[in-house]
């Protein structure tokens, strides 16, 4: 095994009643605060109020910035970007789920530099040495940014969905209250674990020697968003589940149970294209492609890994030859995506064809490095997973 280091100093507070400290972490960093969010959600619900109250209380000035979409685009983080730089803004706020998060990190560095901040994601890829604090209220289970440096952007003219992580766009704190997440639809929260389980397969699905203590973790992980995501789905108000799914999505990709492993990821550079051509749910596309990815690099040299997920996550008779046990457990997981989770397991389902597959697989290899992935894919392989989808 590889070493590593594990070092993510971001303080979280979890539960409800928490945010009686919001004022004392954004104080810690100045004065001029920059709260952004996506739609009216956050007013809906009430927690809006609570924010803004919270701010006052502690003798903060405030600005927004509202409508950051799904998906978040890179004019939201220009516009972020050049308000922070003209109200000399000290600490930003992002209120929301994960693109509203991802968006306000690289406001945060767009605001430390004079070049445009596509340019961190483009061919240019310009350093991110700096940025300015974030502090994030979490009101979606799913993409784990309120514990990690990396955010994903699409650029809707370049037809680009791009991410990156760097250090200095780690929130320094996290708010994470599961109740925030009680009117999060049925729909959202299975996309919300589908993009969990994404996350944990992506790095337990690996040729690299393992810390077992580690593979533990990513079963158990899994095996809590299997149970939890339906009894959320039925019921919304259930706090054991949404809390559940909360602290799962965190822990999921804060860089706990990556151990040194150093493979490239294939289903979210694969989904990036997808979402970058037809702006869908990330955690959708996801469910679609990771089952049909699995089933692509099943062979007899990648054969113990599912087994060991088949028998550990789905509990199938471990007596039973290797083989089959792996092609019963990509079957589970499929049932648990398009059968539990109720999501459309086709991308002919939600009108997707083959028409931008070539550039798509193209695109997805290169931006991806899927040479250096699980399985090394290049773009044919790519574009036969796509082909598995429709």
């Amino acid at each position: 095994m590889n070493n590593f280091i594990y070092d993510i100093p971001v303080k979280v507070y979890f539960g409800e009643n928490q945010l009686c400290h919001l004022g004392e972490e954004l104080s810690k960093y100045g004065k001029r605060v920059l709260m952004t969010y996506g739609g009216g959600s956050i007013k809906k619900i009430g927690l809006y109020d609570e924010v803004v109250a919270e701010i006052k209380k502690a003798g903060l000035e405030l600005f927004e910035l509202s409508g950051i979409e799904p998906n978040p685009r890179i004019d939201s983080v220009r516009k972020g970007a050049e308000i922070c730089k003209n109200e000399n803004i000290d600490v930003l706020l992002a209120v929301g789920g994960g693109s509203t998060l991802d968006a306000t990190k690289f406001m945060a560095a767009g605001a430390m530099v004079d070049h445009d901040p596509w340019d961190f994601l483009s061919s240019k890829w310009a350093p991110i040495e700096k940025a300015l604090p974030i502090v994030t209220i979490l009101t979606l289970s799913a993409t784990g940014s309120e514990m990690d440096c990396g955010g994903v952007i699409t650029n809707p003219e370049t037809n680009d969905k791009i991410g990156r992580m760097e250090r200095p766009m780690l929130p320094k704190a996290s708010f994470l209250n599961p109740a925030n997440t009680y009117t999060v639809s049925p729909y959202q929260t299975a996309c919300g674990a589908a993009d969990m389980m994404s996350h944990i397969i992506e790095v337990y699905f690996n040729k690299e020697n393992d810390l077992y203590m580690l593979d533990c973790f990513m079963e158990g992980m899994m095996k809590t968003i299997i149970k939890y995501a339906p009894i959320a789905m039925k019921e919304p108000e259930n706090y054991e589940a949404r809390a559940n799914l909360m602290w799962a999505s965190s822990w999921a990709i804060n860089g706990f149970v990556n151990g040194g492993k150093e493979h490239s990821w294939s289903c979210h550079p694969m989904e990036h294209e997808l979402s970058a051509f037809y702006d869908i749910t990330h955690g959708l596309g996801l469910a679609i492609l990771t089952p049909r990815w699995l089933e692509y690099c099943l062979d007899d040299s990648t054969v113990s890994k599912y087994y060991q997920f088949g028998v550990n996550v789905f509990g199938i008779d471990g007596s039973l030859d290797k083989m089959a046990v792996a092609k019963k457990s990509i079957e589970m997981l499929s049932d648990f995506f398009f059968n539990s989770l109720k999501l459309k397991s086709t991308l002919s389902a939600i009108d997707i064809d083959d028409t931008h597959f070539e550039t798509m697989a193209e695109k997805a290899v290169e931006i991806g490095g899927l040479k250096y992935a699980y399985k090394p894919l290049d773009k044919t392989d790519v574009r036969n997973i796509y082909k598995m989808c429709l």
